[in-house]
């Protein structure tokens, strides 16, 4: 009997190539978006239905799974939504602030609740799978709030599993590095601000030419990650993926934080 996955953030980029992946693997998608009637390919695949879910509203979070929950029995979790916002921090407004961390870090823990209690009551061996960041190892100047998130969703993903795994689930999360999606687009917001224009376009620079240590993977090699991690039936916490991400928490551990500090403030300097 094949399984089914349902997946947040599914419109473009990782998540669109992650339910692609598993449709072709025989597996039936739950691809969820904010705004569904505008897809044009997914729902043209066989074994994949469409629903509306924004994770900012509560509401429709919880009436998008009851739904599905009640006509699919899902097998695994793929929070996906998410977007990047960079700039300076002092730049940023509150409403900034808010949405990036009701985005990124509550609407993740909004759909994994129900699913927890779902999979622990059903008696099944769930995965949720989280999208975090290498940004979630080690911190990227001027995605000073978005790194927060993805630092949170990590601790909360371990804090959690130490809850869950006495009945069978589990919590992992896939911390990939650059990707060459349209991340860098719609699904990245700029804050202006000219003080930290020199050190945002120094960045981008770094992108072109590696100078940064940033290598871009594409969505297809990062759903690969995510396949495996649905299917390995490992105990492993965190999947790394890409060159950039996998020097990084190498680093990390490696160096320690301070000497990985001070290398990363060098790149930048």
């Amino acid at each position: 009997m094949s399984k089914t996955i349902f997946i947040t953030g599914a419109s473009s980029g990782l998540g669109k190539e992650t339910a692609k992946l598993f449709q072709q693997k025989g597996w039936q998608v739950i691809a969820t978006m904010r705004n569904p009637e505008k897809e044009k390919e997914l729902n043209q695949l066989p074994n994949v239905q469409l629903f509306p879910l924004d994770v900012t509203n509560q509401e429709q979070v919880k009436n998008t799974i009851g739904h599905v929950l009640s006509k699919f029995d899902v097998d695994v979790v793929f929070n996906n939504a998410g977007y990047g916002m960079v700039g300076g921090f002092e730049a940023y407004s509150e409403t900034d602030i808010s949405r990036q961390i009701e985005t990124n870090l509550v609407g993740v823990l909004r759909v994994a609740q129900p699913f927890i209690t779902y999979f622990r009551e059903s008696k099944k061996n769930g995965i949720l799978l989280t999208t975090t960041s290498a940004a979630g190892i080690a911190a990227n100047p001027l995605a000073s709030v978005y790194s927060a998130t993805k630092f949170a969703l990590e601790g909360w993903s371990e804090a959690v599993n130490y809850e869950v795994n006495q009945f069978g689930i589990r919590l992992k999360t896939i911390a990939p590095g650059g990707m060459s999606t349209d991340y860098a687009g719609r699904s990245l917001s700029y804050v202006e601000n000219e003080i930290y224009t020199p050190l945002w376009n120094k960045m981008l620079a770094g992108f072109e030419d590696g100078s940064t240590d940033v290598h871009f993977s594409s969505a297809d090699d990062v759903a690969k990650v995510i396949y495996e991690a649905a299917t390995d039936n490992k105990p492993q916490l965190r999947y790394v993926v890409g060159p950039d991400a996998e020097k990084i928490a190498n680093d990390r551990q490696e160096l320690g934080q301070q000497k990985q500090f001070e290398h990363i403030s060098k790149l930048y300097s």
